[in-house]
């Protein structure tokens, strides 16, 4: 067979089902290729939102989401998204062309070195040099993209190799079970600093999720009364009603929950990744106990130096620490019963609230009324994205999606695509400002194409809203942050969308309700956004005394 075949019969050997990606003229013998393959290859207008849309198809599965481009600016066009899931811990392989290995050593057309340009920001990146390498990079690229902590691998296919005759097989690719345990030294030593601390709190990443973890943590919770908070991208580790619930952390500025995290004498991090809210923001004085959890070492980081690292699977380690409880362990109830009163009080704020264009806090208390728990949320990256996080509560796991490593605009449209397309029988949002809507708006009509009937509701307030709420609270003033909009209405229609603009606050539920309805297409929902309340909260949450 041609070896571009057998790296169709690689990939199906991994059990991929779905490539997104943008065709080209040096990965054509591949696309020749896939004609015969049982998987599906989704044509998408940006290879940006390919990367973003096999993101999301890892983060919900759990195995490599797929993407290809070609090479060149089909591969640079690529590297956000690849960046962006290597980041997010986010398992997903790249597959780009390139050129010739006979012009490779020269000037040539559209010929770059791709595989320098990704090593910064993949876990591995490797070239196909002979079609006798092909089942082993295909295999070592999927192996290295799951394994802890998922991230990105990438994989180039020059046009020569791709056409030469193989008689190789793929390689079989195998389930590990095997859940790599603690050591019962580390989980015995985190089991006495919870027996001696007075007034624990326990930080929840992503890794909780993406391990699912949940369980377990729920259980340790439930025994010892210790009250939790989620970083952004651990919203649902922690049902939002259990009693025990912190909410969300990680705005910039001060907030209520900090409050929990400064009377607090010992920190249990787990599944807690830095790049989303850094350990000098909840460990001012660097002063805490800390006990890591978590499948990797800690980093290094002089406001974060752990007493213990329990250092294994997540869900085994907490399974670990839950055997071993006794009721010495446990905590006063009510420790932080009247943080989370005044938490949830302000959740509910603005419920009532006839103002129009509406405030992000009554919107957002509309659109969880109208959400199942199960659900999926994808927030895009601008000010919404830090209403979502404060406003939004969180019932399961994977049910909202904020990128927050990388934390690239763009994510949200492309990404709900991939949800949709794995959960057909959920209600699919993307909340998008109207900076990131127009990012990646071309692959609205990859979701017309495929019959995707996702939800994309843009607040639209005509400017970049997170950066001039940044300025504003940095400067007292903003620059160059005002923006021209098209009729989006008119755009998201031409496209083939149900489009929708909100008229009034009681406009908004009726438009997600109509969204929800249609079975075969898109709808763009457009709700001005009053934005004046970025500023009040800043205002409101520096007059936070904490200890």
């Amino acid at each position: 067979m041609k070896a571009s075949d057998l790296l169709v019969r690689c990939l199906e050997a991994e059990g991929v089902d779905t490539i997104f990606g943008v065709p080209g003229e040096e990965n054509a013998d591949l696309m020749m290729s896939l004609l015969d393959s049982s998987i599906e290859f989704v044509i998408c207008r940006h290879e940006q939102a390919a990367a973003f849309m096999a993101d999301m198809h890892g983060r919900l599965t759990g195995r490599p989401g797929v993407c290809l481009a070609t090479l060149g600016p089909g591969a640079s066009n690529l590297l956000t998204g690849v960046a962006s899931a290597n980041m997010d811990d986010s398992p997903l392989v790249a597959i780009i062309g390139q050129a010739s290995t006979q012009r490779l050593h020269k000037e040539s057309h559209q010929n770059m070195d791709a595989v320098a340009m990704f090593r910064p920001v993949t876990k591995w990146t490797s070239t196909i040099r002979e079609p006798e390498n092909i089942n082993e990079v295909v295999h070592k690229a999927f192996k290295l993209a799951a394994a802890e902590k998922p991230g990105a691998t990438v994989i180039e296919l020059p046009e020569d190799i791709a056409k030469k005759d193989t008689d190789d097989e793929p390689i079989r690719a195998r389930t590990d079970d095997t859940r790599a345990g603690a050591e019962p030294r580390h989980v015995e030593a985190a089991l006495g600093l919870i027996e001696k601390a007075t007034a624990p709190v326990i930080l929840t990443g992503w890794g909780v999720i993406r391990t699912g973890a949940a369980n377990a943590l729920a259980e340790l919770i439930g025994r010892t009364h210790i009250y939790a908070a989620q970083t952004f991208m651990g919203k649902g580790a922690l049902s939002a009603r259990d009693e025990h619930c912190l909410y969300c952390v990680g705005l910039g500025s001060r907030d209520i929950v900090l409050e929990a995290f400064e009377q607090a004498d010992l920190v249990l991090c787990i599944g807690y990744d830095m790049v989303e809210w850094h350990p000098e923001r909840w460990n001012i004085g660097a002063d805490k106990h800390i006990v890591h959890i978590d499948t990797q070492p800690a980093e290094v980081d002089q406001d974060y130096n752990p007493d213990v690292e329990v250092v294994g699977d997540i869900c085994a380690a907490l399974e670990a620490i839950n055997g071993r409880l006794t009721a010495s362990h446990a905590k006063a109830p009510s420790r932080f019963a009247d943080l989370r009163a005044r938490m949830t009080r302000g959740l509910h704020e603005h419920d009532g609230d006839d103002a129009f264009p509406m405030k992000p806090q009554k919107m957002l208390s509309d659109l969880r009324a109208v959400m199942r728990d199960d659900d999926i949320l994808l927030s895009d990256v601008g000010a919404h994205k830090m209403w979502v996080a404060r406003h939004y509560p969180t019932y399961e796991p994977g049910t909202c999606f904020i990128t927050n490593g990388f934390c690239s605009m763009g994510f949200a449209l492309p990404g709900a695509i991939a949800a949709k397309r794995l959960h057909p029988d959920r209600n699919v949002v993307a909340l998008c400002g109207d900076g990131g809507f127009l990012m990646n708006v071309q692959d609205l009509i990859t979701a017309v194409r495929y019959e995707t009937p996702i939800t994309v509701l843009v607040w639209e307030d005509h400017k970049y809203g997170l950066i001039e709420w940044k300025q504003e609270d940095s400067f007292g003033k903003s620059s160059h942050i005002d923006l021209v909009n098209p009729d989006l209405i008119a755009l998201a229609a031409a496209f083939g969308c149900q489009a929708i603009r909100v008229e009034s606050v009681h406009g908004f539920t009726d438009a997600l309700n109509e969204a929800f309805a249609e079975t075969s297409r898109p709808t763009v929902i457009v709700a001005p956004v009053d934005y004046a309340e970025n500023m009040k909260l800043t205002r409101r949450l520096g007059e936070i005394i904490c200890r």
